[in-house]
């Protein structure tokens, strides 16, 4: 578990990094520190074996076999008051182990306590759906499917939920391209004009830090705006910022560039 860092200034940086570095652990503290997490533990064990247990960042983190993600989750939610299932999500560390790791975010509000339980699958290895426990894990495992391709066993409904049906590939390993791969660069091109348009169209850019503002109608930047069409004029000046149509609206003030104030003080 890492601990949370802001992430204020993140488009200030290079979004090309390293996509297999692993942050360091925050400190980790023995179970039996904390009487209510000991309790919930013990409760654990009389279901499931547990492979490690320690508190991190005030919670509690507990490593099962995954063929016993249900029965933990049944003896936390009906045995130690976690009547919230907060998050449900995978990692990818098929690069370094072959490995999953699927972790479960309980929340008691009742006791003000937080845990996570991980488990760790193959490949091609499923775990049981908690949806017939916690109604949230319903969309949260159709994203661990889609995004990472960790398949879910029991689920009512078990198909992608943000890419399309027919995507190719999972967009959350670490090995995925991160512009997509061949299929991703011309699946709205095939789609929309076929495959035969590929020469005419060319492929897609899905950088989402790129605008270009020639593309197709113009695109109109705020101050820079032109009429639809407009052949690009690199000379052309400045447009007097306006916010309100010619006449005004009843009641409100016609907003001026020149009235403009820029605060920098956040905290105002």
């Amino acid at each position: 578990m890492r601990r949370y860092v802001p992430k204020d200034d993140v488009q200030k940086k290079s979004y090309y990094t390293d996509r297999f570095w692993v942050a360091p652990q925050v400190p980790k503290f023995e179970v039996a520190s904390d009487d209510v997490f000991a309790a919930d533990l013990e409760a654990i064990k009389a279901v499931a074996e547990v492979k490690e247990a320690y508190i991190q960042v005030e919670q509690m983190v507990v490593v099962i076999n995954p063929d016993d993600n249900f029965k933990v989750a049944q003896a936390l939610k009906e045995n130690c008051a976690y009547n919230q299932l907060s998050e449900v999500g995978a990692m990818d560390w098929l690069a370094k182990q072959g490995q999953y790791e699927v972790f479960y975010q309980f929340l008691s509000m009742s006791k003000r306590k937080r845990v996570r339980i991980k488990c760790f699958i193959d490949k091609d290895q499923a775990v049981e759906s908690l949806n017939p426990l916690y109604r949230s894990a319903d969309w949260a495992e159709r994203e661990m499917y889609d995004m990472s391709g960790v398949k879910i066993n029991n689920h009512p409904y078990m198909k992608r939920i943000l890419m399309p049906d027919d995507w190719v590939g999972h967009p959350l390993h670490k090995t995925y391209p991160l512009q997509g791969d061949e299929a991703a660069s011309w699946y709205e091109v095939d789609r929309i004009f076929g495959k035969e348009a590929r020469d005419i169209i060319g492929p897609e850019n899905r950088d989402p830090a790129m605008v270009n503002r020639y593309d197709t109608e113009r695109f109109g930047r705020l101050g820079h705006e032109v009429t639809k069409g407009t052949e690009y004029n690199k000379d052309q000046g400045a447009t007097p910022l306006g916010y309100q149509e010619e006449g005004g609206v009843f009641a409100l003030s016609k907003f001026k560039e020149d009235d403009a104030v820029v605060i920098t003080d956040r905290k105002r």
